[in-house]
């Protein structure tokens, strides 16, 4: 193992257990405790104690992911932009806030002195282009926008690929520096199944109420909309088998000392579109978040150190020009995590209450 990750390893805040049950849990964010402490050759009572005090101390939060695209949502977009710094961050923030980030499609917002990025759902092209206009309108008049219009990235889920999508697993993976205990089963790539899902009106009350309370028990969302722990548990079984939801586990990064988050968007030669040998060449374990469509791409990596970064940065580029498939070069941009705010947490409960109601 090199000097860079040895280095990744010995100063991350948690102990060789700690280390193992985060990564379990995110690898395998289903499955019982009883069945990971088997994966991990962990016994259960160190797994149970272990997995409440990570969750205790803030070093991952659970997320119920609704696959919106079995509901209607055609496209997932990407905004990016750089910002004429005349106006702090912190005031920045306060009025995207008021009138930007109200919107429900926005599910992930982050900024960070001139630069931020936002990650939507939406149902059409219209309300993603509405806000971005609201968006061009409000930082133009506060005269924040440099040269460039905020950028917009579309990847509609019939002509694209979600290659990841949050899943922090190989990541960690990585970090840790941790071999498969056991091996498992591979998770399937998000977005795939597009087929329009129907569901009925107490279904409907049911998938609504445990993506907004993703870690209360099927009890008490029987208590919340008025139905039988079995009745809930029997309706999340088949949210989960049918792919409309997925449980994803989000790791606390700079809680666990990493420093750099890496935005990248790449625009393929027009004339040679990667193969998804190529792709899986930029999906690196650093890779958080990646949507491909033909002839453009967006990633989100996460790195230790900035040595890491430029290590994976220069690997991508090597790669991407030794095979021609640049049309220009890629727009990268690092984030720092003590620098970075998080303008709006990860969270598609809003948009999920719109939609359901919309189509009652």
């Amino acid at each position: 193992m090199d000097i860079i990750h040895q280095r990744t390893v010995n100063q991350t805040p948690l102990n060789k257990n700690e280390k193992k049950v985060l990564y379990g849990i995110c690898k395998h964010p289903t499955i019982t405790d009883s069945e990971l402490s088997e994966i991990l050759q962990m016994k259960l009572s160190t797994l149970t104690s272990i997995k409440r005090r990570l969750a205790a101390q803030g070093y991952y939060k659970a997320c119920l992911f609704p696959f919106l695209n079995r509901l209607g949502c055609e496209l997932l977009a990407v905004i990016y932009m750089q910002y004429n710094p005349v106006i702090p961050l912190k005031q920045r923030i306060d009025i995207t806030k008021q009138t930007i980030e109200v919107f429900d499609e926005i599910f992930y917002s982050v900024g960070e002195g001139e630069k931020g990025f936002s990650l939507s759902l939406s149902q059409n092209y219209t309300n993603i282009g509405r806000i971005n206009e609201i968006r061009t309108e409000t930082f133009g008049k506060l005269g924040l926008l440099e040269k460039e219009y905020p950028r917009e990235v579309i990847f509609p889920f019939e002509t694209s690929h979600i290659l990841q999508f949050f899943d922090f697993s190989s990541f960690l993976q990585a970090l840790f520096n941790l071999g498969e205990v056991k091996k498992t089963k591979t998770n399937p790539a998000p977005f795939r199944d597009n087929t329009p899902a129907k569901l009925t009106s107490k279904e409907k009350k049911v998938y609504t109420a445990l993506v907004e309370n993703p870690t209360i028990t099927t009890q008490q969302i029987g208590a919340l909309v008025n139905l039988s722990r079995h009745t809930v548990a029997r309706m999340k079984k088949k949210f989960f088998k049918e792919g409309l939801l997925k449980m994803l586990i989000l790791p606390n990064l700079k809680k666990l000392g990493v420093e750099i988050l890496a935005f990248y968007h790449i625009s393929f030669n027009p004339n040679k579109a990667p193969s998804a040998h190529q792709l899986s060449f930029l999906n690196s374990p650093e890779t958080i978040f990646f949507g491909s469509r033909r002839f453009e791409a967006v990633l989100l990596s996460a790195y230790r150190t900035y040595q890491d970064y430029k290590e994976d940065e220069l690997n991508k580029i090597r790669f991407l020009k030794g095979n021609t498939l640049l049309s220009s070069s890629p727009f990268i941009s690092t984030y720092m995590f003590d620098c970075m705010e998080i303008i709006k947490e990860f969270d598609v409960s809003p948009l999920v209450r719109k939609i359901i109601t919309n189509n009652s």
